[in-house]
């Protein structure tokens, strides 16, 4: 289990919907549920949403701290985001071969006065977020049953 409280999340059922959830982290606290087409109550973004959400925030923090750090006149970031699960075969650049892939399409908007040297600059360091790094990088996660 994590030390660091900042990455320390509880999820439980709130028993409010058969796929509600509530997700604490510190003193926030978020609802997780499923569309209705899904069967959910639609109380909340669901478990993707937030994965994306997450990318997302990263990847604005990052282009702004390194904008700031090196006086790029950034005026704003937004990203826009989408996941889908496609066919391996169907993907030219992936290792898996058979089966299907998840997908995540990341749109950066850069408002400001940038030169090309820059925009090409802050889509290297968008690639660079940490939770992108994580994303694209060997993920374990071991699960064991509280006693």
């Amino acid at each position: 289990m994590s030390t660091n409280p900042r990455t320390l999340v509880e999820v439980e059922e709130t028993l409010t919907g058969r796929y509600t959830q509530r997700a604490r982290s510190g003193f926030h606290e978020l609802l997780v549920d499923e569309p209705e087409s899904f069967g959910g109550n639609d109380a909340g973004p669901g478990p993707y949403e937030y994965l994306l959400m997450g990318l997302g925030a990263c990847t604005s923090m990052t282009l702004r701290m390194y904008a700031d750090h090196k006086q790029i006149p950034l005026k704003r970031v937004r990203v826009r985001l989408g996941h889908d699960k496609i066919h391996a075969d169907h993907c030219l650049d992936c290792e898996t071969r058979e089966g299907m892939v998840d997908k995540i399409s990341r749109e950066i908007i850069l408002e400001g006065d940038l030169t090309a040297e820059q925009r090409d600059k802050l889509l290297e360091i968008a690639n660079r977020c940490p939770v992108h790094r994580t994303l694209t990088s060997e993920i374990k996660i071991r699960s064991t049953l509280a006693s």
